[in-house]
């Protein structure tokens, strides 16, 4: 047995912790990372210890990472994330096995690398998959002189699980819009008998992929999804929830054009063609550029992007269908409708304190008779 093949077995059996470990993090910098991790994932603290126990006894994880018909974003998106933060470790600590864009390999070297994953971690491994299938005609996309959907139909056999990144793995994306010339449609559509995790997105939030990651190397299961395949903890709630801007939507307070005074104010975004109101996703809070800022807050309304055919969805610069005037006048209306009750409710007391007064007097005047 070789030295270098010594090496990359110790270099696969070794765990989480060893790597962690061996790259000078510290036990107060894993247990930082770990609290983080629960925070990120809404976990109670009290999952801070069973996360550093399952993470520093995990192997490390052989990942296969497809891509299909897409454009790099989702790979520019991870690679462009803040350092020393979970996006850097557990990608610097999971074995990735194989990525068109990030393996130093080509040619039939690039394809002995996923094989060879693919045999050594049969049933084990995770797959990722990013881009849409091409089903008009397998030449429309090949690699390796591999069809896309060949490729990923061998590949996904020996998987534990899938995860497709971004909108044209989870929806079909760009490539699926009308009039979807190449046949485009999503791993979904072509996987029935795996686990799927659907992180849509164009690109998709980098703290989202590696959530998930982290969730399947602690539990070695797949998060709570809802009815589209999408982590719960990330897309379980809309980005009109979460706005900052949403009080100013309540009180139809809405910019009219990019540049007009409200827009300076920032007011709702909503007349612009903001898609927040339908649009389920974790922008609001993670935010982008670590933390610094996220579209709305730049100034320009949600696309919808990890919506499906968002593409399609009716313009980007057009309001929902619910016309802006309604809502303005349901606001018009509620801020009445709360001074009415106002009023009310001083009158009532009014009422109440007068009534308790005369009675006050009475009972005073009742007893200075006796």
């Amino acid at each position: 047995m070789t030295n270098d093949f010594k090496k990359k077995k110790s270099q696969k059996e070794q765990t989480f912790g060893d790597v962690m470990r061996s790259q000078g993090v510290s036990r107060r910098s894993f247990l930082k990372f770990c609290a983080a991790t629960a925070s990120m994932m809404a976990m109670s603290p009290a999952m801070i210890p069973k996360i550093a126990h399952a993470l520093e006894n995990a192997r490390r994880p052989s990942v296969i990472w497809l891509s299909f018909q897409e454009c790099t974003g989702c790979t520019e998106s991870l690679t462009r994330a803040h350092t020393a933060t979970i996006e850097s470790l557990i990608f610097d600590h999971i074995s990735l096995d194989y990525h068109h864009t990030l393996q130093a390999a080509a040619g039939h070297a690039a394809e002995e690398a996923r094989e060879a994953a693919m045999e050594e971690n049969y049933g084990k491994y995770l797959l990722v998959v990013d881009g849409s299938i091409p089903m008009g005609n397998p030449g429309y996309s090949t690699i390796a002189g591999i069809s896309n959907y060949d490729m990923l139909m061998e590949t996904a056999k020996g998987a534990a699980a899938i995860i497709a990144v971004g909108t044209c793995a989870t929806y079909g994306g760009i490539p699926h819009a009308n009039p979807n010339p190449t046949g485009a449609v999503s791993v979904n559509d072509l996987i029935k008998d795996k686990p799927i995790i659907n992180v849509p997105g164009c690109p998709p939030i980098p703290v989202v992929i590696t959530g998930v990651l982290t969730h399947f190397l602690t539990f070695g299961t797949i998060p709570e999804l809802d009815h589209l395949g999408r982590p719960k903890v990330f897309y379980g709630q809309s980005i009109h929830d979460r706005c900052y801007r949403r009080p100013f939507y309540d009180k139809g307070l809405f910019a009219e054009t990019f540049d007009d005074e409200g827009a300076k104010k920032g007011w709702c975004l909503y007349k612009l063609g903001c898609k927040g109101p339908t649009t389920y996703n974790a922008c609001a809070t993670t935010k982008w550029n670590n933390g610094t800022s996220w579209p709305i807050e730049a100034g320009h309304p949600c696309l919808g992007c990890s919506e499906p055919d968002f593409w399609d969805g009716g313009g980007f610069y057009k309001s929902l269908s619910m016309p802006t005037e309604n809502i303005t006048q349901t606001a018009i209306y509620t801020a009445a409708g709360a001074v009415a009750a106002g009023v009310a409710i001083g009158a009532m007391n009014k009422s109440k304190k007068n009534s308790a007064i005369a009675a006050h007097d009475k009972t005073t005047i009742d007893d200075l008779e006796k």
